[in-house]
């Protein structure tokens, strides 16, 4: 927490509250997607259903951000974030509410589909308001807080809904979750509008930020990027643990210790990826950088049986290196987004880690069926690889 540390000392008290109210918002965002896979057992017995309809919940929730995310950032440019980021906030913790208090399954899933409503928001929301109204040489800063409570609402969800369920049912945990939601929107709620350090286009140029913008060259490149990268995590988080049991018999329990090394060394990655984006305007160059040392970590997976302890090192410095890079990554999507455009560029781009997420289980599976589980980890490097060519001599002026 050293970023938020010094940001609390170097910045006005109303720009830290935005940092940390849009941070807040992110972790709540996070906490939301993992709401149900800690509960399935649960909800599965209470309704009587498959995993498989149950998956229903998630699809409807998926499909429906990665359709009206890009949508939403045109109406987050056009409205203004910090209202709609409220909005959507208020409509996500009703909706698990209801999920949680009606005793329906299909009402249950036509509310995760509501949420996808609310998650569709806080991405094109939340890089519209940092962008808008920190100054630009604490911009990386406060993106690499808003990416790191992210993570930790991700890795908080699992074990307090197992708690609350433990005590009260997962119906109250849905309950207790929306709380959340509810609590940061009356936080917003009650803050002033920040003024803006840039300011938006003139009516008669919006036109040129509009789809225009978003199918450009630059833009579209950086969509790719956003896929690759997402692809390259849901490898090496969400198959590293089979994998590795199948292709060196490594223990379950030495396996998840190299997960949750690479997890947590992730969020670490992520603070310090702040401080590196700061202090350089290379973005370009970071990335490419840790690109290059996570493709690296991962072959060295791939191709040598490391055992423990050199293995949990390996995949700590996978996740170190992704996380050191998502700072910069942010910061040269902002770098071709010009005034006014925050919402629906990021919006746009950020729909390539739903598409990711959508075909990641279809390409690793596929791998793991054939039995080819170092595949896993070749391919994760292959497309970290093939993400270098995105960012290498990116523009770094405004599109």
């Amino acid at each position: 927490m050293t970023q938020a540390t010094q940001l609390l000392r170097e910045r006005a008290p109303s720009d830290t509250r935005l940092v940390f109210s849009v941070s807040a918002a992110h972790f709540v965002s996070h906490y939301y997607i993992l709401l149900l896979p800690p509960l399935f057992e649960f909800v599965r017995a209470d309704y009587g259903v498959s995993y498989t309809e149950l998956g229903f919940a998630l699809l409807a929730h998926g499909a429906v951000s990665a359709v009206l995310q890009t949508p939403a950032g045109f109406v987050v440019d056009r409205f203004g974030a910090r209202s709609l980021l409220i909005a959507a906030l208020i409509l996500g913790a009703v909706a698990y509410a209801i999920a949680g208090l009606v005793h329906s399954f299909w009402v249950m899933v036509a509310m995760f589909g509501v949420a996808g409503v609310a998650n569709s928001i806080y991405h094109p929301a939340d890089y519209a308001l940092l962008s808008h109204h920190v100054r630009p040489e604490r911009v990386a800063k406060a993106f690499s807080i808003h990416t790191f409570a992210g993570m930790l609402g991700s890795a908080v969800a699992p074990g307090t809904l197992i708690l609350m369920q433990s005590v009260w049912g997962w119906r109250v945990a849905f309950v207790g979750a929306a709380t959340q939601g509810l609590f940061v929107a009356a936080w917003l709620l009650l803050q002033g509008e920040e003024s803006p350090n840039m300011e938006a286009p003139p009516p008669e140029n919006r036109a040129h930020v509009g789809w225009q913008l978003l199918t450009s060259p630059t833009i579209l490149v950086n969509l790719v990027f956003f896929l690759l990268l997402a692809l390259t995590n849901a490898g090496l988080q969400n198959y590293s643990v089979v994998a590795l049991t199948a292709l060196y018999g490594t223990s379950p329990a030495a396996a998840n210790a190299a997960l949750t090394g690479f997890l947590a060394l992730t969020a670490a990655g992520v603070l310090l990826g702040g401080y590196v984006a700061s202090r350089t305007s290379r973005y370009g160059l970071v990335t490419a950088t840790m690109l290059v040392a996570t493709a690296a970590a991962a072959a060295l997976v791939a191709g040598i049986d490391l055992h423990n302890l050199l293995l949990i090192a390996a995949m700590s410095a996978a996740g170190l290196f992704i996380g050191v890079g998502m700072p910069a990554r942010d910061m040269i999507v902002r770098a071709v987004t010009p005034p006014g455009a925050f919402g629906k560029v990021f919006g746009f781009v950020s729909t390539g880690f739903n598409i990711g997420g959508m075909i990641s289980p279809v390409i690793f599976g596929l791998a793991m069926d054939h039995g080819h589980p170092q595949w896993v980890f070749w391919l994760a490097a292959v497309f970290s690889l093939l993400a270098i060519f995105t960012v290498v001599g990116a523009r770094r002026r405004r599109a």
